[in-house]
């Protein structure tokens, strides 16, 4: 059974929210209706720095489940104008992960993938044209010195003196600065955004910066360019050129909104664009209870060796969450379940595993797995011999068919399974106690069997269950009603069954907000978040295929690992349990 299919086309009913709310007030008023285009243009705008995180993920769905459930199109445009940061490993991987969340960036035999280092041209000229009206200056400030001039939230800042710099020069320098004969620092170029902008209660509307001088190379450009523009100058131009009727931020765009709109009107005044114009809308970012999200944060696992790399099942990342087993699927579910809105709040790691749960459920099939072996001796049983079993491969869905796997004299059972002093309520194996006998058990699927005995090593340590199998008892037949049982357990042939490593994946922190008001995050790691057990599987699952997810009956949702998985030998991941065990810590 592929489990790596996407399933875009059918999401869960959309729920309604601010954002579609206003998409729809638009359309009805034909806001950013235009010859030849659809109504509804957005865009995910990453800068290709690092990898995709589960906030990346709910952008991704939003932005391009908008556009799919509006007739719209969603660009896919990475905003490379950091070059000291930026690798085309991170652009890979993004491209990668839009995909494998089940969304495209092509519409209609057309390629929506765009790069803001396509327009470096455009946006040279449009800052050059700025300087020509006086909207722009070159500082020659020392970054010491703006940052003591740019005041705080409670003092204003104090102009520069070149704010008033003649436009002849501001242009001559700013050409200068393009041709590579200034050093790093020596000079920026500033919006002028009116006479009193210095004392803007809104810092961001303070003369932003426009271009800086940075000789790096760039993954694309090389070395054409030593200037580079500003996130906040490319950002509002890049949807502009794009046509972006619905260009969506997190809230801390909220006050940068202001220059968003005083670049667009500026430059559409200028001839460059034409209208309607985008429209910037912010939204609550993402807070996810257990991880941290902080690129430098998720930098510092992966260099300090806390985890494997990006792709470790235990981070957040797109990589790392498709690692663990999570599918498209769930992931979409997910962000659907929690909506949007403008107030911030903190969603459970749960709301993600019952997402998960509820896509698997209905479609993983089922697989048996003992994690912590103890042996089984089926005393009056045949040595040598075996009885075939079967079970269905999913329990709701008979078209699956069945799975086999074969009763032998020795079997594997969990540990947890058999105990010398039962307590209160315990119904699995426990010995006799005089001339009361053991109790009696079904192996699910199989016999039932009744424990006679068992034996220890010299720690006294359980090391083998003995047991008798009564031969008329076997599951489906109509013996088997003649057995009532309290106890059903879970079991695999020590002959047959399939030797294999497993990881059993938790939560990386122990900590729900791990890195909140200032907190160490690394003291807050979770020393349980890994366990690797050599576990006894049925041999079916030996054909398991990399990314193949199975339920582990009792354990929970299991995949293939899909890079450590071979042919006939997989590692299987947990990728969650079966209900959630942190709801009472």
């Amino acid at each position: 059974m592929s489990n790596e299919k996407n399933n875009a086309g059918a999401p869960a009913a959309p729920s309604s929210n601010f954002l579609r709310a206003i998409i729809e007030n638009d359309l009805a008023a034909g806001t950013h209706k235009r010859e030849g285009m659809p109504s509804v243009i957005t865009r995910f705008p990453p800068e290709p720095n690092g990898y995709l995180h589960i906030g990346h993920a709910k952008s991704i769905c939003l932005n391009f489940g908008l556009a799919r459930d509006y007739a719209g199109r969603c660009h896919l445009r990475f905003d490379d104008t950091n070059p000291e940061k930026e690798e085309q490993e991170y652009v890979d991987t993004i491209m990668d992960g839009v995909q494998w969340l089940g969304f495209t960036w092509e519409q209609g035999g057309e390629e929506y993938l765009h790069y803001a280092s396509d327009y470096f041209d455009k946006l040279y000229e449009m800052a050059e044209y700025l300087i020509k009206t006086g909207k722009a200056y070159v500082d020659s400030q020392s970054p010491e010195e703006m940052a003591k001039n740019r005041g705080n939230f409670s003092t204003p800042g104090v102009n520069s003196p070149y704010r008033n710099r003649p436009v002849e020069e501001s242009l001559q320098l700013f050409r200068d600065m393009k041709a590579g004969k200034y050093k790093d620092g020596e000079h920026i170029l500033r919006a002028k955004i009116s006479e009193d902008a210095m004392a803007s209660p809104n810092m961001n509307m303070r003369d932003p910066a426009l271009y800086r001088i940075r000789h790096a190379h760039h993954h694309r450009t090389g070395d054409a360019w030593c200037i580079y523009p500003m996130y906040d100058f490319t950002h509002p131009i890049s949807d502009a050129i794009e046509n972006i009727t619905h260009s969506i931020c997190t809230l801390e765009f909220q006050d940068h909104r202001p220059f968003y709109d005083w670049v667009i009107e500026m430059l559409t005044e200028g001839g460059f664009f034409q209208r309607p114009v985008p429209r910037q809308y912010e939204m609550a970012r993402l807070n996810v209870t257990y991880v941290v999200t902080s690129k430098r944060k998720l930098r510092q696992l992966v260099d300090e060796g806390i985890v494997t790399g990006w792709d470790d099942p235990r981070m957040p990342t797109v990589v790392g969450l498709r690692r663990r087993g999570f599918t498209p699927e769930s992931i979409q579910l997910f962000c659907e379940r929690i909506g949007v809105s403008k107030a911030d709040a903190w969603i459970d790691m749960s709301t993600l595993e019952g997402a998960l749960r509820d896509d698997l459920d209905p479609k993983a099939p089922r697989g048996v797995a003992v994690l912590r072996p103890l042996k089984v001796i089926v005393d009056n049983f045949p040595q040598g011999e075996s009885v075939e079993c079967n079970a269905p491969v999913h329990p709701h869905i008979p078209a699956l068919g069945k799975r086999s796997f074969p009763f032998t004299r020795e079997l594997w059972i969990e540990e947890e399974d058999f105990m010398e002093t039962p307590t209160k309520g315990y119904f699995r194996f426990t010995p006799p106690v005089g001339d009361q006998p053991g109790s009696r058990v079904r192996l699910k699927y199989g016999f039932v069997v009744e424990c006679t005995g068992y034996e220890k090593d010299e720690n006294g340590k359980v090391t083998a269950v003995h047991v008798k199998y009564f031969e008329d008892s076997k599951s489906g037949t109509p013996g088997a009603d003649n057995y009532k049982v309290k106890g059903n357990i879970t079991w695999v042939s020590a002959a047959a069954a399939l030797q294999a490593e497993v990881r059993l994946y938790d939560r990386l922190f122990s900590d729900p907000h791990p890195d909140a008001g200032g907190k160490d995050f690394m003291a807050a790691l979770n020393p349980r978040a890994l366990e690797v057990v050599n576990a006894y599987l049925e041999p079916g699952l030996a054909n398991a295929k990399p990314d193949e997810r199975f339920q582990f009956e009792r354990h929970g949702y299991f995949v293939a690992d899909r890079v450590d998985s071979t042919a006939g030998k997989p590692v299987f991941n947990r990728i969650t349990t079966l209900k959630d065990s942190w709801g009472g810590k």
